[in-house]
């Protein structure tokens, strides 16, 4: 019997959902050869729209689709999910607070989290894009108990990847050529982008870096890269949060090849970050598997630095606690 992978993208008639059925169903993620069915999952409001990305897909004839599911139910969206893109979250509206915000989303990946629990495959891999990513995770894992909580994971590649980019562009070198970046903790301006450990064709990046511009732009510049993008049109990253979902996934499922990447992964106590928090860590992806890097060493800049993501993800953890119980 052939093997076909079910991947699941929630959102899937927004901007980003929409890009990547088309990216993924040809060819983008698992490459030229492995046949897919879509399951792709909207709210009710979004299930017209849905019916003219469907329309799309099908009139693009791509060889490796074998299926689409469109639905507006959760438990038939995940049902025997190999890979399940969580896009979909409200957007903050002008006026609202980060507090409502939460309990917006708390209410739609709790139940999403059930459904994965219940109906997808026990070695379902889990990224979470819609933001506040790294929460809207916690939230997901936390109502999925029958599922390893390693297999949830929140978007940070993108920051990931302009880490890098900015770090190419500001020495002139080629994206291939850098490994060693990380970027620590929260997908928001807590971030922390570490050049530490970076290396150019081999050599430290810091050795041909000003520390000023390093401490006092660099960061900065990464860390805020999505609010420069607002300035210049009404909503965020489209293609690069694309790309960067995609990056994540290709790396955890066929491997980084030693090189190491950000993920944003649940925390056993590493490097101070409380367990249980889903904390942006560099890892290395080998056979379908991720492993935290070991042994790095953290300063008392960087400390200061990871400590800021702590407390904002400690606040948010302990509000969707709280939101948890009054939404049952």
């Amino acid at each position: 019997m052939e093997n076909i992978i079910k991947i699941v993208i929630t959102g899937s008639a927004g901007k980003i959902g929409s890009s990547i059925a088309f990216r993924i169903a040809a060819g983008e993620l698992y490459g030229s050869e492995q046949k897919i069915d879509l399951h792709l999952l909207e709210t009710s409001k979004g299930m017209e729209a849905l019916k003219g990305i469907v329309i799309e897909l099908e009139d693009s004839a791509f060889p490796l689709l074998n299926k689409i599911v469109a639905t507006d139910v959760n438990d038939i969206a995940f049902t025997d999910a190999d890979i399940a893109l969580l896009i979909g979250s409200p957007p903050r509206k002008k006026g609202m607070e980060r507090g409502d915000l939460l309990e917006e989303n708390a209410a739609i990946f709790r139940e999403q989290g059930k459904s994965i629990n219940k109906c997808a495959k026990k070695s379902v891999k889990v990224v979470v894009v819609g933001n506040p990513a790294n929460t809207n995770a916690f939230i997901t894992y936390n109502n999925a108990k029958g599922i390893n909580p390693k297999q949830f994971t929140a978007l940070m590649r993108l920051d990931h990847n302009r880490a890098v980019s900015q770090l190419a562009l500001k020495t002139n070198s080629r994206i291939e050529d850098i490994n060693g970046v990380i970027v620590w903790g929260n997908h928001s301006s807590t971030q922390y982008p570490d050049l530490r450990f970076a290396t150019i064709k081999d050599q430290l990046a810091y050795s041909i870096l000003d520390n000023n511009w390093v401490k006092h732009t660099y960061i900065k510049k990464v860390a805020n890269r999505g609010a420069e993008i607002l300035e210049t049109r009404p909503y965020s990253a489209v293609h690069g949060a694309v790309s960067a979902t995609l990056d994540h996934m290709r790396d955890w499922i066929f491997g980084s090849n030693g090189r190491w990447r950000t993920m944003a992964v649940i925390s056993n106590g590493e490097y101070g970050v409380p367990a249980g928090l889903i904390f942006g860590m560099p890892v290395v992806c080998h056979n379908g598997d991720y492993q935290i890097v070991d042994n790095i060493i953290i300063d008392s800049f960087s400390k200061n630095k990871i400590e800021e993501s702590i407390q904002e993800l400690q606040s948010e953890s302990f509000l969707s606690i709280k939101l948890f119980i009054k939404i049952r």
